[in-house]
């Protein structure tokens, strides 16, 4: 059951899809539609050329000598997969996409981002991606057969709300890849959110926020943290007052604390600014 409403959500089209497993005397377009449906979300909804897709495993998988789990495995162990999400991003961004891509969710801890961490450096990357895929989660969720597929919005998917807030932090919509179209590229999004096990804002479907980096908390109004009500406002959307045309679209976010009384002035000054408010929360 999700949490609330899938449209609302950015969700609806995974609500809507019914999981993809494989049966024997599938059509061969139905195994390739699997096989397409395996690096979609693998590879975190990333365009595969032609020239990039793994020849071999495919074989072996349309030939019935590979279950779907194995060929899972051999997506996240390629060279294509290593290179996009391993090789050339932080530790903790991969270790938090790995949860997105294989299990379908976003860490539940920062307990089980360091055991990961620990059996990288202990044993290497192989050895993580099987730690993934030989899971009990894994297998009592998708089996041999099923193709992985984003749950994270779903109740029983989770051990807590938080983990629900995060999951959104790692995709927002089906239409959003992994690294593309996303204001943190490469680097971590939930590093400080996991490790403080502290819930984030769930914006709606083409709104994107995160903490600005290496800032502290603005505070606005005199007194705005003595008595009364106070609020948390999160802001995306700001643009960049430069000339060249490149750094007008480059976006940033800010949060306020505002108390109550100034609330209405802060809206009007946010939206005089180009700002966009996607959260407003009581402290």
């Amino acid at each position: 059951m999700p949490f609330g409403p899938a449209s609302r959500l950015g969700v609806s089209l995974f609500d809507e899809t019914p999981p993809m497993e494989w049966v024997p005397g599938r059509s061969g377009e139905e195994v390739e539609s699997l096989i397409n449906a395996v690096y979609r979300q693998v590879l975190g909804n990333a365009y595969v050329m032609e020239s990039e897709r793994l020849a071999v495993p495919e074989s072996q998988f349309k030939m019935g000598d590979m279950s779907v789990r194995e060929f899972v495995r051999a997506v996240a162990k390629s060279a294509l997969y290593r290179d996009r999400f391993f090789t050339n991003v932080p530790r903790y961004r991969y270790i938090e996409l790995a949860y997105r891509h294989l299990l379908g969710r976003a860490p539940n801890s920062y307990d089980d981002m360091k055991m990961h961490s620990h059996v990288l450096d202990a044993e290497g990357y192989d050895a993580d991606i099987d730690s993934f895929i030989d899971s009990d989660e894994y297998q009592n969720t998708f089996g041999e057969n099923f193709v992985p597929f984003l749950r994270g919005w779903k109740t029983e998917a989770l051990t807590h709300m938080v983990g629900f807030t995060h999951t959104f932090q790692l995709v927002r919509g089906a239409s959003t890849s992994s690294l593309k179209a996303d204001l943190s590229g490469k680097s971590a999004k939930l590093n400080a959110l996991v490790i403080n096990a502290q819930a984030t804002a769930v914006t709606a479907p083409g709104n994107t926020f995160r903490p600005p980096a290496n800032t502290s908390y603005v505070r606005q109004g005199v007194g705005a943290s003595d008595g009364g009500k106070v609020y948390r406002i999160e802001v995306t959307g700001y643009r960049a007052k430069a000339v060249n045309r490149v750094s007008q679209f480059r976006r940033s976010n800010q949060v306020y604390i505002v108390p109550y009384e100034n609330l209405s002035q802060e809206y009007q000054r946010i939206h005089r600014q180009g700002g966009q408010i996607v959260s407003v929360t009581e402290l």
